[in-house]
């Protein structure tokens, strides 16, 4: 054996959305991309917002541009930028001492993690989850447990309480959700804040509410995303400008915590220090700099919603059942028969490709990733009615 036996486990339990890609690629060369509907990867097809060009070459022809280090929580005035917009959105008082820069929203949750987790301690993810936290939790020695969502996806405190032992150190959230597209709401917030708070007291130690929101801008239908920080106090809040700016490859993002959290001034230290031996030391500095004048903003949003809604008709129509998504850019429909890897490979059969809900922790569903073009959903749809009726 060359590699540790934990990587070599990890390898074979990979990721579902990756062999998903790998396969379409196959499948493209093979049948010719324009025949191939792939569906599996979350990488948005959008490109960003006109601004996003334009303050980057202003930017970049700023003959006061610099290249050199940083404090290892990021530039001053980019984290009071977004301490001032964090403001209005989360309905409190934030400075730039409560923000960290990351890279990216997958950056945040490690320092974070890093910083507040001892061996053994366990994070408590809704299922279905973002499949890298559980490799995120391992990384700094944390257990990933979970706990079931209702069957709308919505948050389910009865799973939550019962998943809370003396060890529980984190309960971390995703809304808008990858992979449902749900929405936690407001109240179901609250009432989590109150339990996290009671058991917290029972177990005698800080339970921390940590929030994974890359999605937060791309909602539907009217719908907002809460403020955390009104709901509970122990909270972090971590995202990226991934997907509602269109720049997944810039790998830039921002952590906050609660300016009420008891112990702020340690878990901030504690992220700075997290973020230098972790091997990040900063967020990228250029896209630091871009992203503090754009704070609130991102691409069409309208463009996602059409999407959404022109898939969500189709499939009704074919016969799957589902979820309307609130927000994100996924829908989990049931998979019909009930086995989600049968069900994938048979729409594999049809040049669709999808991922299985087992990889997200949620079997019998598969996830759609509707971050593709128009003519992309409507030239699936035969295919993925052909698929359904086999199952008939």
């Amino acid at each position: 054996m060359t590699i540790a036996g934990k990587i070599e486990n990890f390898i074979s339990k990979s990721s579902w959305i990756r062999k998903m890609f790998e396969e379409g690629a196959r499948l493209k060369a093979e049948h010719g991309a324009e025949n191939v509907f792939d569906f599996s990867l979350g990488n948005p097809d959008l490109l960003p917002p006109d601004n996003f060009k334009k303050v980057l070459t202003e930017t970049l022809n700023d003959p006061g541009l610099n290249h050199r280090y940083m404090p290892n929580t990021g530039y001053p005035d980019v984290r009071k930028s977004v301490a001032d917009y964090l403001t209005k959105e989360q309905q409190t008082p934030v400075t730039e001492n409560e923000v960290i820069m990351t890279c990216g929203a997958a950056g945040a949750l490690n320092v974070i993690l890093k910083t507040v987790l001892d061996p053994g301690d366990e994070v408590i993810a809704q299922a279905p989850y973002f499949v890298e936290y559980g490799f995120y939790a391992d990384n700094h020695g944390g257990v990933l447990k979970t706990a079931s969502t209702n069957d709308d996806f919505t948050l389910n405190l009865d799973a939550i309480a019962s998943a809370v032992t003396e060890k529980t150190k984190v309960v971390l959230i995703n809304s808008p959700n990858n992979p449902t597209g749900q929405v936690y709401s407001e109240e179901s917030l609250k009432q989590l804040g109150k339990l996290l708070t009671e058991k917290g007291k029972e177990i005698n130690r800080t339970i921390y509410l940590i929030s994974d929101e890359p999605y937060r801008k791309i909602v539907f239908d009217g719908v907002q995303v809460p403020s955390l920080f009104t709901c509970y106090k122990e909270t972090i809040v971590c995202t990226s400008y991934s997907k509602d700016i269109s720049v997944p490859g810039e790998r830039i993002g921002f952590l906050a915590v609660n300016p009420e959290a008891v112990y702020k001034n340690d878990l901030v230290n504690g992220i700075a220090l997290a973020n230098r031996i972790l091997g990040f030391v900063n967020a990228p500095a250029l896209m630091q700099r871009i992203m503090g004048q754009l704070q609130g903003v991102s691409v069409d949003i309208s463009i996602y919603e059409k999407r959404k809604d022109l898939l969500c008709d189709g499939l009704s129509d074919c016969g799957y059942e589902f979820t309307r998504p609130a927000g994100a850019f996924y829908l989990f429909p049931k998979a019909p028969g009930g086995d989600d890897v049968k069900f994938v490979r048979t729409l594999q059969e049809e040049l669709v490709l999808a991922v299985p809900g087992s990889g997200f922790g949620g079997p019998g569903y598969f996830r759609i990733a509707f971050c593709v073009g128009e003519d992309t959903i409507i030239n699936a749809m035969p295919g993925f009615k052909r698929a359904i009726d086999k199952f008939k």
